[in-house]
């Protein structure tokens, strides 16, 4: 069982969440692609309120985060949680925290009436893929494929034709 505790950020975390959101970035071989600022993330999680985030801690100290927001499924009728992203610190791995953060994300969904809590994950990521698939018991959506505009192609969509 792990010692985890958790804490919602609160406005002054903005520095925090952004080292977490370098740190996973690092790990996925993206440092390059990430370009919030403090200043974005204190309008869209806490002035916007378009996101939330929560910290797993021990001794007093932060050692991972998530990150999510709520989206809609509309064969089910209700929101759902969808987890953007999870991050544990390296040296804090193994220690139970990463899925007490899931248990909480799941318990947090079971509060507010969510039908379901969903996630992607890095194709060449296994270490996680495993971890969600045989300690969390998670079900790849192999009939899926995501699809995403960003930057110019969202810009390009967005235009009158």
């Amino acid at each position: 069982m792990s010692d985890c505790t958790f804490r919602s950020a609160v406005p002054g975390d903005e520095e925090l969440i952004l080292t977490f959101i370098r740190a996973l970035a690092d790990y996925e071989h993206m440092s390059d692609q990430v370009i919030a600022t403090q200043e974005l993330l204190r309008e869209w999680i806490f002035e916007k309120k378009k996101a939330e985030v929560i910290f797993a801690e021990t001794g007093g100290k932060a050692v991972g985060f998530a990150l999510f927001f709520h989206n809609f499924s509309t064969f089910l009728g209700r929101a759902g949680i969808y987890l953007e992203d999870l991050f544990v610190l390296p040296e804090e791995r193994g220690k139970g925290c990463g899925k007490a953060l899931l248990k909480e994300l799941a318990r947090i969904a079971m509060e507010r009436g969510c039908g379901r809590l969903e996630w992607a994950c890095l194709d060449w990521n296994q270490p996680s893929i495993d971890f969600y698939t045989k300690r969390m018991h998670a079900l790849p959506m192999n009939e899926w494929t995501v699809y995403r505009l960003t930057g110019e192609t969202l810009q390009e969509a967005a235009r009158p034709e």
